[in-house]
């Protein structure tokens, strides 16, 4: 065993003598028989032990859990210490009716001319339909939801005719979406529409319940062992605001990876660049907003399962705060690091859907103590100022350790574009101990995914699992309770690290990927793949909303030199949702003129 090492108390740490350091991932990658053939032998007792004991040293997990004397306490989930209020906000009840938060939010939004949009005029650039064209469209009698309702299910039908398949959607039922439909134009011809989410599409990944349909988790066996009698708590809310929902979203199997492979259905692909990858594990929903076949979806996030799609297939997720949201109902409510978020095209259309869906447990408001909730005003003079004040942090040399420059390049110009246009102040900062949180944040996320799934395995469902999920659970099982606890003594520390930094910056500014969609390889289409290095690259900038609950937003700026959507990503102090959405709607607009529209879009608002 290697020596044993000891770290300082995490305020004692000296900032200048961190050193950055590139992450180097040990494993290899494996497609087709190779994967199959590696897989047994994980998994064959005695050898399979060792060689992922290997791993972990090649990986220096060993030696941080086990040969590390960490002085800290365990933080078993995320702690914060009270927050300041936000400026040029509007606090919204959490306790109140969903359709009242989202009339609030419709307040905040700016002034909404259906001129611009509607005059007939060609835009100069590709824009997406907004739920407030949607909803001008209903009101004006241009369409109905069921006229829409149409062109939805003809486009989602003829996607199961392609070969390979490239589901969007793995639970679908074209009668129950005309069904809610034909509810929903009743509404708008009595005059009495819900709220502006009336009528408005949406996408539910599949670890998400949304009844009657089944939640599988992109499995082939989840639905028998759990049945779905109710909607999950989110799901409820925007049901109330009269949103319908098109069916269950295809994702990476139980949400286990970063790319959103899966051998089960088959691997949706990315709406800029059919040949590449989604990202995952929201890969259905980020496609369906991508390609315009529905206003919004939701997603869940425990290693950037929101943020990562969203940015390889240029739109907007958010990652709430942990807590904010309601986990009742979901495949991974009871971990430590997942929240569910939306995913849409505009800034403007994930407010709105947030404003529906927020609402912390009773649990959660106990032991969490949450900041009230608040939208930012973007209609008010003073949202310039508040603008203006934010100063975001940038660690220079993380920033720029990506896979192409391309990408440090794109979000580097939208940050010297918020200093000239807003008077944002960018300063330098250095987050340390990148490593330990990536190794703190696989053990939780592992274990917590070994404890929900452990009665299944028992009952030898495990040998349904892909080949890549099997990997990932070959080396979670192999964590121990010490290296749990471990792990959690490391989530204090860190979360100290980065309450220090919120003292001199407002947000920290990352790229949201360190790389592009990546191109499928096709041998992996059939059965899988494991690519770490390709996690890593996607996972780079991701983790600390997951490990310290921090919100945080991807929003699109640009493209790299192969036309691929890049995404920066802003991450809040807690509960700070309101200063992200802020500063996300004012980086989308300095952007706006630069969007393309995707090689696979479909305008189902036709009104002509």
């Amino acid at each position: 065993m290697g020596k044993k090492r000891v770290m300082v108390p995490a305020e004692k740490l000296d900032l200048s003598t961190v050193k950055y350091e590139h992450e180097v991932i040990k494993a290899p990658h494996l497609t087709g028989l190779m994967l199959k053939l590696f897989v047994r032998i994980i998994e064959a007792p005695v050898i399979g032990s060792l060689i992922i004991s290997l791993l972990k040293k090649q990986n220096k997990i060993v030696e941080m859990l086990q040969n590390t004397v960490i002085p800290e306490a365990p933080m078993f989930k995320p702690e914060f210490p009270p927050q300041e209020a936000e400026p040029s906000v509007v606090i919204v009840d959490e306790e109140g009716k969903p359709e009242d938060r989202v009339e609030s939010a419709l307040k905040c939004l700016p002034h909404y001319d259906p001129a611009s949009c509607w005059s007939g005029d060609s835009l100069p650039s590709f824009r997406y339909w907004k739920i407030r064209d949607y909803a001008y469209a209903y009101r004006s009698k241009l369409v109905t939801p069921s006229m829409v309702a149409e062109q939805i299910i003809s486009v989602i039908e003829e996607c199961n005719y392609h070969k390979p398949p490239t589901p969007l959607l793995v639970s679908f039922d074209a009668e129950e979406i005309r069904k809610q439909a034909a509810a929903s134009t009743q509404r708008f011809e009595e005059g009495n529409p819900l709220s502006i989410l009336d009528g408005i599409f949406l996408a539910i990944k599949d670890d998400i319940d949304c009844y009657p349909h089944p939640s599988k988790g992109a499995t082939t066996w989840m639905h028998e062992v759990r049945s779905v009698e109710k909607d999950a708590v989110c799901v409820s809310r925007l049901r109330s605001c009269g949103a319908i929902f098109i069916g269950k979203a295809n994702m990476h199997e139980l949400g286990m990876g970063t790319t959103g492979n899966n051998p089960n259905y088959g691997t949706t692909r990315n709406p800029h660049a059919p040949e590449r990858y989604t990202g995952g594990s929201s890969s259905g929903p980020a496609a369906l907003v991508a390609s315009g076949l529905c206003s919004a979806a939701l997603g869940t996030d425990g290693g950037g399962s929101v943020r990562i799609p969203s940015s390889l297939c240029g739109v907007v997720g958010l990652k709430t705060t942990y807590g904010r949201t309601s986990m009742r109902g979901s495949l991974c409510g009871s971990g430590t690091v997942e929240i569910i978020g939306p995913i849409a095209s505009t800034v403007e259309d994930v407010i709105l859907v947030y404003a529906a869906i927020l609402g912390s447990s009773p649990e959660d408001r106990i032991s969490l103590k949450p900041s009230p909730p608040c939208l930012p005003i973007l209609s008010s003079l003073e949202n310039e100022n508040s603008l203006g004040s934010l100063r975001l942090g940038k660690y220079t040399e993380w920033f720029n350790d990506v896979h192409s420059t391309d990408i440090s390049n794109v979000c580097e110009d939208v940050l010297n574009l918020l200093s000239k246009s807003h008077g944002c102040e960018t300063i330098e900062i250095v987050i340390p101990e990148l490593h330990e949180m990536r190794t703190a944040h696989i053990v939780s996320i592992g274990s917590e995914t070994v404890c929900f799934l452990n009665p299944d395995l028992k009952n030898g469902k495990g040998v349904k699992l892909t080949y890549d999920t099997r990997t990932s659970m070959a080396l979670f099982r192999t964590f121990s309770a010490s290296d749990y606890v471990a792990a959690q003594c490391l989530r204090r520390r860190i979360m100290h690290h980065h309450m220090e930094i919120f003292k001199k910056v407002d947000v920290i500014v990352t790229p949201t990927t360190g790389m592009t969609a990546p191109k499928i390889p096709p041998s992996a289409l059939k059965d899988g793949e494991t690519d770490m290095q390709v996690a890593g690259y996607l996972m780079r900038f991701i983790i600390a909303g997951n490990l310290l609950g921090l919100p945080a937003i991807t929003v699109p700026v640009g493209y790299d030199k192969q036309g691929l959507p890049i995404g920066l990503q802003l991450i809040g102090r807690p509960w700070g949702e309101a200063t992200i959405l802020r500063l996300a709607s004012a980086v989308e607009e300095l952007c706006a003129k630069s969007v393309k529209k995707p090689a696979s879009f479909y305008d189902v608002l036709k009104t002509k």
